[in-house]
């Protein structure tokens, strides 16, 4: 996939060449990965990928709308042109969840579809086959896919009643467990940022470091992480009805950590869960334009997400 536009990280100026002659008058198809950070879009005729766009991320559905409608105008597309887009975001694990970010993308698109972006990335990195996807960067997410296309999660409950196991636990427990007196008055201005969840999940990389440098405190939090996360994987291949050795595979900037990684799969080993684990054969972003460009082949399944 080409990559044909980047934007700065400050003023998102966008280099893009118009397509030509015969490729300009093919309907595309679009695929969203809607990450914490970065928004990225992958685009093609129906048949390959064409183009690759990163941009700033928003969550928020209004936001999202409102950053894909100012793409659209930027790169000269239309609802008429874009003949589907699936976009793979978090918070939308319900049908009405699904639905209301949907109708706020229907005027980018010929049919729209939103699934939730920890199903995208299992798709991405287990090729539609079953086994157990780990996701870990500011928040985590452990989703399993069975044989039979039953589908299961753990996790995935947020900061305040989950995200066990991520850059936002580690540095939370990293705090939780170093902070005295005279460190008070800065954690309260950390807790009251609008972006305290961010800013604490930041932590983590220095967490990693002070563990493999011998931090007995460090190693202590990243092992209770690995644990966290292995318990969650556990889970996930349980309510999938996954057989032993049960497929695994990552996503994540946290998981993307070799190190980090393998604590949690030779903790998964301890609490006597046989593993294979792959490395992912794609990045989330294309499993989104997979399901794009089957959404134009009615007679094409695949295994329905939760």
């Amino acid at each position: 996939m080409a990559r044909v536009a980047s934007p700065s990280a400050h003023r998102h100026r966008w280099r893009h060449r118009q397509p030509g002659g015969a490729q300009a008058a093919r309907r595309l198809v679009v695929g969203v990965d809607v990450g914490g950070t970065w928004l990225r879009v992958a685009a093609g005729d129906g048949g390959r990928p064409a183009v690759a766009l990163v941009l700033r991320s928003s969550r928020e559905p209004a936001l999202l709308a409102s950053r894909l409608r100012g793409l659209w105008r930027r790169v000269g597309w239309t609802r008429d042109r874009v003949a589907a887009l699936v976009v793979a975001s978090r918070g939308v694990w319900t049908p009405g969840e699904r639905a209301v970010l949907a109708r706020s993308l229907r005027g980018l698109a010929r049919r729209v579809r939103v699934v939730p972006d920890a199903e995208a990335a299992h798709r991405a990195a287990l090729a539609d086959r079953p086994g157990v996807l780990v996701l870990a960067g500011t928040g985590s997410i452990v989703v399993g896919l069975g044989p039979h296309g039953r589908w299961a999660r753990a996790g995935g409950l947020g900061p305040l009643l989950g995200d066990e196991g991520s850059a936002f636990w580690i540095g939370r427990q990293w705090l939780r467990a170093t902070a005295g007196e005279a460190s008070r008055p800065r954690l309260r201005r950390l807790l009251g940022a609008p972006d305290a969840v961010r800013r604490i999940a930041a932590q983590a990389p220095a967490v990693l470091r002070r563990a493999r440098g011998g931090d007995s405190q460090a190693r202590h939090v990243v092992a209770e992480a690995q644990r966290e996360l292995a318990r969650l994987l556990h889970e996930a291949a349980r309510r999938a009805r996954l057989r032993p050795p049960v497929r695994v595979s990552w996503a994540g900037r946290l998981m993307d950590d070799a190190a980090f990684r393998a604590g949690v799969w030779r903790a998964a080993r301890r609490q006597g869960l046989r593993i294979a684990p792959r490395p992912p054969a794609a990045a989330p972003v294309r499993a989104a334009l997979g399901l794009a460009i089957a959404a134009l082949a009615p007679t094409t399944r695949t295994p329905r997400g939760p």
